[in-house]
């Protein structure tokens, strides 16, 4: 995987998901690349601290009672001409369902990518592409109306979680989240009912 973020224009006749397997395959080393606002992204590889951070934040979630917590998994999401908005493969996550057999259909008629209307709650942690998960990512969230954001911006040393996602027309570089929460690293982050308070203590080792 890279060491540093990797930004490639994609034209409009190309395949999202073509491309990205090309680069999967391509790679000598495990991507999952990802494909956001007409660009394809190849993610820096992710520190230590990234990945505890985002396994305790699942943990955290998981242990509140939501079984449907998740890590790894990529989603798609399209336009209204069923052509791909986005390809994105979220830190951790919180599914509205486990994946029925028309969701399992629809990731192999995708090739791995199961339809993002599954989810109820995303979040990313920031590496060197903390520029990706504050801009283009949300609003791409937002356009496709998962109700809430979790970020993690180590960068800014900041928590944040977003709700109330707005789209206002048909260009989903438009969308936005009506309402932030914001707390600085360490402290607790408030979520809406039902999900609980995250501790982001965890981003402070590193």
């Amino acid at each position: 995987m890279s060491a540093e973020l990797i930004l490639e224009p994609v034209m409009p006749q190309v395949n999202p998901i073509d491309l990205l397997s090309a680069f999967e395959e391509a790679s000598p080393m495990p991507i999952r690349p990802e494909y956001v606002e007409r660009t394809a992204i190849v993610p820096p590889q992710p520190s230590d601290n990234h990945n505890d951070g985002a396994l305790n934040l699942a943990v955290q979630l998981l242990t509140a009672g939501f079984d449907l917590t998740g890590m790894n998994n990529g989603y798609r999401a399209a336009h209204k001409d069923g052509s791909t908005m986005a390809l994105v493969v979220p830190d951790f996550y919180v599914r509205r369902r486990k994946a029925t057999e028309l969701d399992e259909s629809y990731c192999r008629a995708h090739k791995g990518w199961y339809p993002i209307d599954m989810m109820a709650l995303v979040g990313e942690v920031t590496s060197t592409n903390h520029e990706t998960d504050t801009g283009p990512k949300l609003r791409t969230y937002g356009a496709v109306g998962i109700p809430v954001y979790v970020l993690i911006n180590r960068n800014a040393g900041t928590a944040h979680c977003f709700t109330d996602p707005c789209l206002p027309g048909d260009d989903p570089t438009k969308a936005y989240y009506g309402n932030e929460s914001k707390v600085h690293l360490g402290e607790s982050l408030p979520l809406p009912s039902p999900y609980p308070v995250l501790d982001t203590t965890v981003f402070l080792a590193g």
